[in-house]
This record gives structure tokens, C-alpha cells and sequence, in this order.
């Protein structure tokens, strides 16, 4: 059986910082060694590990060859993998599960890349995640963490993200010069639903809630079909969307705070180390 050289992880993590910064110097100042020291560890790599030139070197710049761009793939991979096994090795309390809660509205714009982060740092922790509106999760005590909507200056927990909501409509259709104004909102539970009929009614204008459900994509999939106007955060508004308001006689809308709500009996290391993946989520 063939026996090949071990590569070091050291040598793969100065590797990929030449890849990403573009040269030596930058990558030396990065992991934290010197210039000579980094190029001792390329020309290591180099000639004793992969027998390979892995680089072009044009005066100061340097580039990858073929043989470099194929080793940076594996580099990515092993380095990942590294970085799995020695967190779930070197921290076994962070298996189990948690439970969080949150709006629909949340799920798709914000809890994909949270979810995939913390699931490749803790691959043994299950994650049960529970769709409500904020209303209906202030009435839960059976939920670790809690996403919910809040009115700024009356938040509660912790912010993580402060945002207005608007008015909008498919592009190409004009539903907002109906009368009464058709509206696709969530269920009447809704922080969203109840600000923006109350903002109506405060301008005195005519509408009526024509669909309803508890499912943003069911919403959007209205709204994009030209038939109804909705009131949504921001940053949920898709391209095939347009912004609305004082020009299409609609009322300015409040902003929002959007905090994260702890179980106090039962905190664990698991569900305090989900909500520091969940308050860097909302800040991206």
C-alpha cells in the first residue's frame, strides 16, 4: 500500500490566505507570522508535500497555477471538516436540541444562512424550529429562544435588528389605485397586519383585507400575481417588487425592533451559543 506525506493544517490555512489576500505579506500579517516564515511554509508544501508548483509569481503579485486551484478546493474542505471534528470533540456539551420561535416572515430572509453556520460548528445539536406570530410566541413558555417584532421603545430582550416597514406591489400592476385597496397581510394576530390597517384608517383611507394566511410565500405569491398590496419589512421586499408610498397616497409606516427573546429555566450552553449565531445572522 502507498504511503503519502500527511499535510499539515498549518501549511493549508497559510495556503488559503495567500489564495483569499492575494500574497505573501498580506497572509503573513493574517496568521499572525512573518513574511520568511510564510514563504519557508509554501516552499515546504511546495517541494515536500504535493511536489507541485502551486505558484505564479509576477513581481509582486501572486497568482495560483492549475495545481494551486485544485489544491485550494481540498484546502477549503479539510480545513472545514478540521474546524467540525474540534468542536464537536473538544466541546461535548453542545449536543441536544433547541427550540426556537419564530415569524414566517423570518424564515426565509434571515434563518437559512443561521441555521447552515451553526450546523456545520455543531453538527450533533438538533434544531426544532417553530413558526408563529409574535404575538403567539409571547404566549409560549415551552421555547428555548424567541424571534419576535416589537414597536421601538417598547423592546424587550435583546435587539437584533431595527428595520421600517413599506408598502408594496408587483411590478407592472396597480392594485393601490383600487378603492377599497385590496391587501394581502398576515392572519389579524399580526404586529404587521395591525399597524398597517391602523396607519389606513388614520388617513382615512378605504381598503379591505382580501387574503390572508399565516405563510409569507402564500402572501408574496399574491402580491407578485398583481392582485393585493402588502405591508412587509424591507428587507423581504423581492426584485419583482416595488416600494410604495406618499406618491401612491399611502401612509408612512413605523419602523420595527426585532429581538430575541431567552427561556431563563432553560438556558444551556447549546441554546446561548444558537443565539450568538442568530444575533450575527440578523446583522449581515
Amino acid at each position: 500500500m502507498s504511503s503519502y506525506p500527511g499535510i499539515d493544517s498549518e501549511l493549508l490555512r497559510t495556503f488559503v490566505a495567500i489564495a483569499d489576500l492575494g500574497g505573501f505579506t498580506r497572509a503573513a500579517e493574517a496568521v499572525n507570522r512573518t513574511q520568511s516564515a510564510v514563504s519557508m511554509q509554501m516552499k515546504r508544501l511546495e517541494e515536500d508535500v504535493v511536489q507541485r508548483s502551486l505558484f505564479e509569481r509576477d513581481g509582486r503579485q501572486v497568482r495560483l497555477t492549475a495545481e494551486g486551484q485544485v489544491l485550494l478546493g481540498y484546502a477549503r474542505r479539510i480545513l472545514k471538516l478540521h474546524g467540525e471534528v474540534i468542536n464537536t470533540l473538544r466541546e461535548p456539551h453542545m449536543v441536544g436540541s433547541v427550540r426556537i420561535g419564530t415569524p414566517d416572515d423570518y424564515v426565509m430572509r434571515f434563518l437559512p444562512g443561521i441555521l447552515s453556520r451553526f450546523a456545520q460548528a455543531y453538527p450533533m445539536v438538533q434544531v426544532e424550529v417553530h413558526c408563529e406570530s409574535s404575538s403567539q410566541l409571547l404566549q409560549r413558555q415551552d421555547l428555548d429562544l424567541s424571534i419576535v417584532t416589537r414597536m421601538p421603545g417598547d423592546e424587550i430582550g435583546q435587539l437584533l435588528r431595527q428595520e421600517r416597514f413599506v408598502w408594496a406591489e408587483a411590478q407592472g400592476f396597480s392594485p393601490h389605485e383600487q378603492t377599497p385597496l385590496p391587501l394581502a397581510m398576515f392572519n389579524s394576530d399580526c404586529f404587521c397586519r395591525t399597524w398597517a390597517c391602523n396607519a389606513l384608517d388614520a388617513m382615512e383611507r378605504d381598503y379591505r383585507v382580501a387574503y390572508t394566511s399565516p405563510s409569507l410565500s402564500a402572501i408574496m405569491a399574491v402580491v407578485s400575481a398583481g392582485l393585493a398590496v402588502t405591508a412587509q419589512l424591507q428587507s423581504l421586499i423581492t426584485p419583482d417588487l416595488r416600494i410604495l408610498g406618499k406618491a401612491e397616497n399611502l401612509p408612512e409606516l413605523p419602523m420595527s425592533s426585532i429581538v430575541l427573546l431567552r427561556n431563563t429555566r432553560t438556558q444551556s450552553p447549546v441554546t446561548e451559543c444558537l443565539a450568538e449565531h442568530i444575533a450575527e445572522g440578523f446583522r449581515l
